[in-house]
């Protein structure tokens, strides 16, 4: 009897110190697994960062439509000098001058070892996404067959959803009531009172481009801008070059009707030399005229 007890203690203790070293294995290899989700969660959570850091490089939401529509600013180059350029501020009334835009897009796309090392550019292709959606159906990227055949019914694609004409909404001389040709149009509450304007000052007050270049449809021409305190000196030079490159007619102010709130002479008050590139109607592009006004502009801000 005494033999047996004596058995069954030993196989008691040598049970115990098994489970007990085959617990702490388990507990090991459960911490060890731990520790390398842990470190695969932090690598990933890093990767992400660096992802999110890339996307911000190359482009920039910076700011929503009255309507929640999202106004991106694509960048190309990392140069010291930004270059602007804006289309669709009159949205689809002025569908052409998006389309201008996207093709700068392309263009910058396809050449981006080309650009001066000391050079950004910047493009903003739908300032006004509410009115182009309104005529074309999206408030990005389409196509030609996307607009109506008749003029008349991009007419309310000018303005944004709160029926206000943007380029009448900047801080240059602004009213409540602007001109557009000989009708009477919303200038807005106040100046910036809408989104899509506040969107394009905060970005500008706070990236300072050396330059910017605004397009609009229809009058086949370059335009200086100032806000009645003279034209900046390289604003003349722009205006000049662009349009001995592109063959546009170049103007030394647009004076066919008066106009408040402009954004382009908002441009010129902060000092910022900015020129107003005309489209010849509403419905081409020109983008053969427009790159070489752009190449033009590169190479003068490349010295």
């Amino acid at each position: 009897m005494k033999t047996i007890l004596i058995t069954l203690a030993v196989v008691i203790i040598v049970g115990l110190g098994g489970y007990l070293i085959y617990a702490n294995f388990i507990a090991k290899d459960s911490n060890e697994r731990a520790d390398n989700n842990t470190e695969q969660t932090a690598t990933s959570t890093v990767d992400a960062i660096d992802d999110e850091e890339e996307v911000d490089k190359t482009k920039t939401v910076i700011g929503t439509s009255a309507e929640g529509e999202s106004i991106t600013a694509y960048h190309y180059g990392e140069g010291e000098k930004e270059l602007l350029f804006v289309g669709g501020i009159h949205g689809g009334y002025s569908w052409n001058t998006v389309l201008v835009a996207y093709e700068l897009m392309d263009y910058l796309e396809a050449n981006q070892n080309d650009l001066p090392d000391n050079v950004r550019v910047t493009v903003i292709p739908v300032m006004n996404p509410d009115g182009l959606k309104e005529v074309v159906g999206t408030s990005t990227r389409f196509s030609r067959t996307d607009v109506p055949t008749s003029a008349a019914a991009t007419i309310s694609g000018r303005f944004n959803s709160n029926e206000v004409d943007l380029n009448r909404n900047f801080d240059c001389e602004w009213q409540e009531e602007g001109t557009w040709q000989s009708r009477t149009v919303s200038g807005g509450s106040s100046a910036f009172s809408e989104p899509e304007s506040q969107a394009v000052r905060d970005y500008v007050l706070g990236n300072k481009p050396a330059a910017a270049v605004v397009w609009y449809s229809a009058a086949g021409g370059v335009f200086a801008s100032n806000c009645r305190q003279g034209v900046l000196q390289e604003t003349r030079e722009l205006t000049n070059l662009y349009a001995e490159a592109s063959g546009y007619r170049p103007y030394a102010e647009f004076n066919f009707y008066d106009i408040t709130g402009d954004m382009v002479n908002w441009l010129a008050k902060e000092n910022v030399p900015a020129i107003s590139v005309l489209l010849t109607n509403h419905t081409d592009v020109e983008w053969d005229k427009n790159r070489a006004g752009i190449e033009a502009l590169l190479e003068f801000y490349a010295e």
